[in-house]
């Protein structure tokens, strides 16, 4: 059994926010955190979820008499099927927000229900709930986001081959899929999986034609990871009509099977590229897409940059979700080349920027990017590193380092 590292987090904010939100792609385990939850902190609450046609129906029936019904501590699962029910959630809270408990879950972005937003502005705490961490498979939390964006540079860790990497990258974070030692059981799995996606959630969030494009769009977004979204191009290879493919693609974003880094777009002379970088939400979910093994990546070397990348970036974005910042994740590229692959930025405009190889070493030349950036905003450029796949931490000048990106999760 895995502890999430956002439990802590939660626990917290029962404390004092009448209504947690917990969204997530279906099978990261919401339903298994919440249950840990509900022993530890609300061992009189209620679990009810709408994946149960008999309480989705009550609940759609009489909303304010199913909420009136519960107990003070409750855990909705599912909520995006009974958006009906949020009204009665915020007269049931604004009646007593002292005692009053709700934890709802999504397995589609709850925030974009206007309802939502509407019923319970300033009553709730909203968390997302990714698939497992690299750090939480390990059971230990690594100091990386501290030492990159603190005043030492500490970033201890401790070797890791590049097998098991490779091995890391494509099983990837959902607790089933772990749970697979077989590669062939966990291709079936993600099959599995992949087909109640759009089973269960994507033909319920719209009433649509043609599910089965849906499948062949993700694997030319899958083709795609890490780089710039072109959605013409996918359009084109895809023979779905730029209105269509828009709606398709805002859907899966939905049911956060993948997600953007936005464009860092600061007021400087130059022409900067402001489309967003495209990524999968599970490294393993993305070689199930593109058909890759650890065997293969170590063959055709070309294929394992993407990948890489793709695994950083759902590191990173489970760093922030996990700890208490005012952090945002972008990319940065100029029209003439010049590139980082994450800049995070804090509220106060510190830059820390973050480079991604695919190498077992790392020459000057692989920190352009980043001296680059720090001779546009060297006001605020704190710290930037090369993450690679070898096992020292090596100076590259004032600032900058080398990092092996085992940094992300394993501590000495």
């Amino acid at each position: 059994m895995y502890r999430r590292f956002i439990h802590d987090l939660i626990l917290e904010a029962l404390a004092d926010t009448s209504v947690i939100v917990i969204n997530g792609a279906r099978q990261t385990g919401k339903s298994t955190l919440c249950r840990h939850l509900m022993k530890e902190a609300l061992p009189q609450a209620r679990y009810v979820t709408f994946d149960d046609v008999t309480a989705l129906a009550a609940a759609r029936a009489d909303p304010a008499g199913f909420i009136a019904g519960l107990p003070p501590h409750v855990v909705l699962d599912e909520i995006q099927r009974a958006p009906e029910i949020l009204l009665s959630i915020k007269k049931s809270v604004d009646e007593d927000r002292k005692k009053k408990r709700f934890i709802l879950t999504g397995s589609a972005d709850v925030m974009t229900l206007p309802k939502l937003s509407e019923s319970l502005a300033g009553r709730m705490e909203i968390h997302t709930l990714h698939p497992l961490s690299q750090e939480e498979i390990a059971g230990e939390k690594s100091n990386f986001l501290k030492a990159l964006t603190g005043e030492d540079a500490d970033f201890n860790t401790r070797p890791v081959s590049r097998g098991d990497l490779l091995k890391r990258m494509t099983v990837g974070g959902y607790p089933e899929a772990l749970e697979r030692e077989n590669p062939e059981r966990r291709t079936r799995w993600f099959q599995s999986y992949i087909h109640s996606i759009l089973q269960k959630d994507i033909r319920e969030l719209a009433n649509i034609e043609g599910l089965s494009d849906i499948p062949d769009i993700l694997r030319l977004i899958a083709a795609r990871a890490a780089n710039l979204l072109n959605l013409t191009d996918i359009s084109r290879l895809s023979g779905v009509s730029a209105t269509t493919l828009n709606r398709y693609y805002a859907l899966l974003r939905h049911v956060f099977l993948i997600a953007e880094a936005p464009a860092w777009t600061p007021n400087i002379e130059g022409r900067l590229v402001k489309s967003p970088k495209v990524f999968l939400n599970d490294s393993g979910l993305l070689c199930y897409l593109r058909g890759e093994t650890p065997e293969s990546l170590m063959r055709a070397r070309t294929n394992i940059g993407a990948v890489t990348e793709n695994f950083v970036f759902n590191e990173i974005s489970k760093h922030l979700d996990r700890s208490h910042t005012d952090m945002r994740l972008y990319h940065f590229r100029t029209h003439k080349g010049r590139k980082v692959d994450f800049i995070l930025e804090n509220n106060r405009k510190d830059l820390f920027a973050v480079e991604v190889k695919a190498a077992e070493s790392v020459k000057s030349d692989d920190f352009k990017g980043l001296r680059y950036l720090k001779s546009l905003r060297p006001e605020h450029f704190r710290k930037g590193v090369v993450l690679y796949t070898g096992a020292e931490i090596v100076p590259f000048g004032s600032d900058l380092f080398a990092v092996p990106i085992a940094a992300l999760f394993l501590r000495r």
